[in-house]
């Protein structure tokens, strides 16, 4: 061929693919709402935002624009759905609206943020309910969150016939975990979902608000009605204390040993301890020379002492460390 010169002749172009086009299509050949939702979707300023108002239009929503326009400035707020307070307009447009429910995405897209239709702010471990229930009602099937998801969302995946793993806070853990036990959805407190599709197991805020709206109207309830049999416990929001990188591992081994026995601990990622009565988490951060705490219990009054408890270990070896000078 080469030697004959048997080549297309003519103009030619390049450019660079649509792989927007692709995923909207992707998606809506998945997931497709049978009736209209009115859905306020905050894009925070970053770079997901005009994906995700065609992407929910493409599945059938009526999407009321926040903050779409791409910025790197972040003008409006911070893009960390997480943190309630960078939710602030979406509860707001969300009730003058009428809406269904938000969705606020992070600056890359990856993770989200949900409102309900009462414009209340609905943390990750709680929303993952009403997704649990849709993939269980396939039939009995491993569930995975990280060690900073409430007992609740344990507990209702036990009631919805699913096996709940906790596991390793981090994409990278929550992926190979899914294609370890064949899961079907996997989330974290931080608004990290994974929801397998074929051989994808990957966190993607836009596709997990399209699962949610789907599992919603296949439930025939809002995200209110999903979530009120399972109420939100008293917490302590997650924090970071700052420690010494060289000895932060040291101190996590140190709680753990000051626990186990006594209590069921759990050393997946950190040291989680069940007391009975609520939990304690203190973890190394995976990024900083700091570590991670939450605790969660039936009243306060239990978070607080829980928090003394564990803090106090982590003071303990602190005092240990000055003792060997």
């Amino acid at each position: 061929m080469g030697r004959a010169g048997n080549f297309a002749r003519g103009p030619g172009g390049y450019g660079p693919p649509s792989v927007g086009d692709a995923y909207v299509q992707d998606v809506a050949s998945r997931i497709r709402l049978q009736r209209p939702v009115k859905m306020v979707l905050d894009g925070g300023n970053g770079v997901a935002g005009p994906l995700g108002v065609r992407t929910f239009e493409a599945i059938g929503c009526e999407v009321v624009p926040l903050y779409i326009e791409p910025d790197g400035t972040f003008p409006n707020h911070h893009p960390d759905p997480l943190k309630e307070k960078n939710l602030a307009d979406l509860k707001r447009v969300v009730r003058e609206s009428g809406a269904a429910i938000g969705i606020g995405l992070d600056g890359d897209g990856d993770r989200l943020g949900v409102v309900d239709e009462q414009g209340q702010f609905v943390l990750a471990d709680r929303y993952m309910i009403a997704l649990a229930r849709d993939v269980l009602a396939n039939g009995p099937a491993p569930i995975i969150f990280d060690v900073k998801c409430s007992t609740i969302l344990e507990d209702a995946i036990r009631a919805f016939g699913g096996t709940p793993v906790m596991w390793k806070t981090g994409y990278t853990n929550g992926s190979a975990k899914m294609r370890e036990l064949g899961a079907p959805l996997a989330g974290e407190l931080s608004g990290h979902i994974f929801g397998a599709v074929e051989h994808h197991h990957h966190d993607d805020g836009i596709f997990a608000g399209c699962m949610l709206l789907a599992a919603l109207e296949r439930a025939g309830q809002t995200l209110a009605e999903a979530v009120a049999p399972y109420p939100s416990l008293p917490s302590a929001p997650e924090d970071r204390l700052e420690f010494d990188e060289e000895h932060k591992f040291q101190a996590i081994d140190y709680v753990r040993d000051r626990f186990a026995g006594k209590y069921r601990v759990i050393d997946v990622d950190g040291v989680r301890v069940d007391f009975g009565d609520g939990w304690g988490l203190v973890r190394a951060s995976n990024t900083e020379p700091a570590l991670t705490t939450r605790f969660e219990a039936r009243t306060p009054e239990r978070v607080a002492e829980i928090r003394d408890l564990m803090l106090g270990a982590v003071r303990e070896f602190e005092q240990t460390l000055q003792a060997k000078g």
